[in-house]
Parts: C-alpha cells; structure tokens; sequence
C-alpha cells in the first residue's frame, strides 16, 4: 500500500474566526462560574463580552475569506451555551430559584428555546428566498439579543446598587416574565429587527455619529443602566418590526403586482 498524502494544511486567517467564536463560548461558560460564586456582576459582563465577540466572529471571517461549514457549526453551539444555557443558569442561581421548581422549568425554557432558534437557523442558513432574510429582518429575536431581554432585570438590580435584592419573591417574578417573554422571542415567526433593514439618511450621518459616542461615553459612566436601556428599548422596539415588515411586504407585493399587470398581448 502506498503512503497516504498528507492532509492540506489550513490557512491561519480560517482559524482565527473560529478562535474568536471559542472565546465567545468560554466567556459565556465563565459567566457561569462567577454567578456560582456570587460575583453576578462579573458574570453579566462575560456573556456581554460573548456577544460583543459574537457580532464580530462573523464579519472577520468574511473580511479574512475564512467562512466555512465548520465555523458555522461552530458560531451555533457557542451561541447556545453563551446566549442559552448560560444565562439560564446565571438567572436561576440569581433570582429563579426563590420560585421554586417553576423558576427551573422557566430556566430551562431558555436553554431549550435557544437550541430550537439555531437548529432552525442552520437549517435556513443556505435559503436566500426566505421574505424576513430577503428583506433584511430576522426570524425571531437573535440569540445575544435574547439573551440581554432575559437578563435586563439583572441589569437593572445592579445598575440600582441590587435594588431587587430586598424581595427575592418580586425578583424572581420579574426575572421569570423576562426570560419567559426572552424564550417566546428566540422561537416565535416574528419579523426582527437587523442592520440589514436599518438605513440611515445621509443627512443624519452626523447625528448618528453623535449617538454613538454619546452611547460609548453611558456605557463609560453608566454602563448597567445602558445595558438595561439597550435591552428594554431593543424589546419594546420589537412590535414595530412588525409593522415595519408588513409595509415592506405590501409594497413588494403592489410592486410585482405591477409588474406582473401589462397590457394583454394581441391575438
């Protein structure tokens, strides 16, 4: 028998996304280990820096040329332990355990509803006549966004120097409903929000500039409340994405229906 050739040898611009993605998941399992330890605040801040490395992992491996199968396998299952299970557990060691089994069976609801949103998601992944995806919307809320609804209220505790701390039973409540409603989002049809359909008129360049540095500098001073009003405005924000869809969806349809409307060909 004769020597098998070598395998290829893999460029290093494919494995640095995929290195960026690892860091994403072990941040978000670190949050874990900082909420078993009390040090919630430590713990809310890993899986914000999981999904501050989750909105770049994707981009660097489209500038790098370093997109593949396997980072995308990859981006879902750190996405479900950073965004899923581990703001579960975050929450419940927090606040969902002071509702007994139910703050469980609430914990769990995130985790799973989180896996179910990815498997639909790669399932999807290849499809570009999708209306939501072709109209530059997202099927339900993404997971590092679902992920900041179920834990504004830990947010907002600390941003008010542990203000839910007195009542564990109000706390609890609170942070069920959030993550709840956090659940319901991941999985349902809804159109979201995504930059794809955000557009910025140039004249409001500058305003917009404006914002964000005005954003950075709250989130220098203040950055738990920022974190909660990004959150909380992100949810409230997300029945207009309805709206919005449902505009752009008749439009297209007025549109193709003109199209398709001509004269009747001579006979």
């Amino acid at each position: 028998m004769g020597e098998q050739s070598p395998l290829p040898a893999i460029p290093v611009r494919a494995l640095i996304p995929n290195a960026v993605t690892m860091l994403a998941l072990c941040s978000g399992a670190t949050g874990v280990r900082f909420a078993i330890s009390g040090d919630y605040d430590k713990a809310a801040a890993a899986i914000v820096i999981a999904a501050a490395l989750d909105g770049v992992d994707g981009r660097i491996a489209r500038l790098l040329r370093g997109t593949s199968r396997f980072g995308a396998e990859l981006d879902s299952l750190s996405d479900v332990t950073a965004f899923g299970l581990a703001p579960a557990l975050i929450l419940y060691l927090w606040a969902l355990n002071a509702l007994g089994p139910l703050g469980w069976v609430i914990a769990l609801s995130l985790a799973v509803c989180c896996a179910l949103r990815l498997a639909r998601f790669n399932t999807a992944i290849d499809q570009e006549d999708l209306p939501k995806k072709r109209l530059g919307f997202t099927t339900g809320v993404p997971a590092p966004a679902g992920a900041g609804i179920a834990l504004a209220p830990l947010f907002w505790s600390l941003a008010t120097d542990n203000s839910l701390d007195a009542d564990p039973v109000l706390r609890g409540t609170i942070t069920g409903v959030a993550t709840a409603l956090a659940a319901f989002l991941m999985v349902s049809a809804l159109p979201g929000w995504s930059f794809k359909s955000l557009r910025v008129p140039r004249n409001a360049r500058l305003l917009l500039l404006v914002g964000v540095g005005l954003f950075a500098a709250a989130l220098g001073q203040r950055p738990w409340m920022t974190l909660f009003a990004v959150s909380a405005a992100y949810a409230l924000a997300f029945p207009f994405a309805s709206i919005s869809y449902g505009r752009q969806r008749r439009a297209e349809a007025a549109v193709n229906g003109e199209a398709g409307s001509g004269p009747p060909a001579a006979t």
